[in-house]
C-alpha cells in the first residue's frame, strides 16, 4: 500500500552492492523471490510491504502492521517523550518501535488511536478529500442548546489559520453530552469550536474512525490488531 516503489533491479543492486547490470543474469537464473514467486523481470515494481528473498536471503521482509489502541487520558499521542508515558509505551509487543500513530488524541482525550507502520496508509487516512469521519463524545461544562447544532453545521471561521472549518454534525445527548462527527483535525478543533461558546470541554472520547468502532472490549491502554475487514473498511484505493 505504501506510494515508494522502486524497480527490482536497482532494489537489489542497492540491497546487495550488486551491478544493475549484472542483476539481469541472477533473475534469470531464479535467484530471486518477490512475494513467494520467482522475479524474472529487471522492471518489476517493489513496494514497501514486497516480501524480497535473493538465494534464501531476506533483502526486505517488513509486515504491514494495522493496530487500534483505547487512549487513556494522561497520555502523550507521540512515538518517545521525555517527560510522560506515550501510547508506544503501552504496547507489549516486541514490533512496536516500527509504528507511528495516525490521527492523534490530545493528552487528556481518550479513546481509538490507530497505529501503523505503513506511512502511505496513515497519510490517506487524513486526507480531507476521503472525507473520514471522526467521531466523538463529548462533555462540556455548560448546558447546549440548539445553537450548537447551527454553528457547527455552519461552519467556524479560525482566524489565526485564517481557515473555516467544514462542517461538523453535532447531536446533543443530554444536557451537557454531545456526538461531534468532523471530517478533518485541526488544532485542538473540537475544544475550539466549543470555545467559542465559552463552554469549556471536560472530556473528548474518539470512538469511531470512518467504519472502525473502539472494540468495546479494550479497556483503556490495551490494545489488538485490526481484523482484515477493519483494514479493508479503511483501505485505499
Amino acid at each position: 500500500m505504501s506510494s515508494s516503489r522502486s524497480r527490482l533491479d536497482r532494489f537489489v543492486s542497492r540491497k546487495t552492492g550488486m551491478k544493475r547490470g549484472d542483476v539481469r543474469a541472477v533473475l534469470a537464473q531464479g535467484r530471486v523471490y518477490v512475494d513467494g514467486q520467482v522475479a524474472n523481470d529487471i522492471a518489476q515494481l517493489i513496494h514497501q510491504f514486497s516480501q524480497v528473498y535473493f538465494d534464501g536471503v531476506v533483502l526486505q521482509g517488513q509486515t504491514p502492521l494495522y493496530v487500534m489502541l483505547n487512549k487513556p487520558a494522561g497520555v502523550v499521542s507521540a512515538t518517545k517523550d521525555k517527560d510522560h508515558k506515550t501510547v508506544i509505551d503501552l504496547l507489549h509487543r516486541d514490533d512496536r518501535d516500527q509504528l507511528h500513530i495516525s490521527g492523534r488524541l490530545d493528552f487528556n482525550s481518550t479513546g481509538l488511536l490507530l497505529l501503523t507502520n505503513d506511512g502511505y496508509w496513515s497519510r490517506q487516512l487524513s486526507l480531507p478529500d476521503r472525507k473520514i469521519e471522526k467521531v466523538y463524545t463529548v462533555t462540556v461544562a455548560k448546558p447546549l442548546t440548539h445553537d450548537y447544532v447551527d454553528a457547527f453545521a455552519a461552519g467556524m471561521y479560525f482566524e489565526y489559520e485564517n481557515i473555516t472549518t467544514r462542517p461538523a454534525q453535532l447531536k446533543i445527548l443530554s444536557d451537557y453530552v454531545a456526538e461531534v462527527s468532523i471530517q478533518e483535525g485541526r488544532y485542538h478543533q473540537i475544544k475550539r469550536m466549543f470555545g467559542r461558546f465559552q463552554n469549556e470541554v471536560m472530556a473528548l472520547h474518539r470512538y469511531r474512525i470512518g467504519a472502525v468502532d473502539l472494540d468495546a472490549t479494550l479497556a483503556p491502554g490495551e490494545s489488538r490488531d485490526l481484523t482484515r475487514d477493519e483494514v479493508a473498511a479503511l483501505a485505499v484505493s
